[in-house]
């Protein structure tokens, strides 16, 4: 979301649990999932045209998690803030899943809870801070790029969605 036009801050974090505070190494066992809040100017991008994009991000086909990520942290899901927001999500929902024909897994939850996730998780597909990972010793940046390709998402994504994947975001 950090590439789409209109989004002024993006931050990683846990939310629809039920513990307070929870970091990377518990956050699973109070139930939240991994998520990102949005911070977006209306008036350059719609809160559904932010919907549509994140939709055509993710495998929406997906029940289990998210391509090598597994479990109820990893499942997707919008958060909402607002009747409004959900009637615009629902909206939105119904209008891609005529475009990909079938019903997407992904739910329309209520408000809940945002919890920032550590500082070393923030904007990390483009930290050039370097970390011992399942690619080696690397930047996290290259350690992302190497999870997209490896996990299976870069080729996952389009196979769900074709040429609409990743509709709106430059550079995804």
């Amino acid at each position: 979301m950090d590439h789409v036009a209109g989004v002024s801050d993006t931050v990683s974090g846990y939310a629809g649990g039920t513990t307070k505070n929870p970091t990377y190494d518990d956050y699973t066992s109070g139930g939240h999932r991994e998520v990102v809040k949005v911070t977006f100017d209306p008036a350059v991008v719609s809160y559904e045209k932010l919907v549509d994009i994140f939709l055509h991000s993710v495998d929406v086909t997906d029940a289990g998690g998210q391509f090598c990520d597994r479990g109820h942290a990893y499942y997707t899901a919008i958060y909402v803030l607002d009747d409004a927001q959900q009637a615009a999500a629902k909206k939105v929902k119904a209008k891609d899943e005529g475009e990909l024909g079938e019903t997407m897994v992904t739910p329309i939850e209520g408000s809940a809870t945002f919890w920032p996730t550590e500082n070393y998780h923030q904007n990390y597909y483009k930290s050039q801070e370097r970390t011992l990972s399942r690619f080696g010793y690397v930047t996290r940046a290259d350690a992302y790029k190497g999870y997209r390709k490896g996990c299976g998402r870069d080729a996952r994504v389009p196979s769900v969605w074709g040429d609409s994947a990743y509709k709106g975001i430059a550079g995804h």
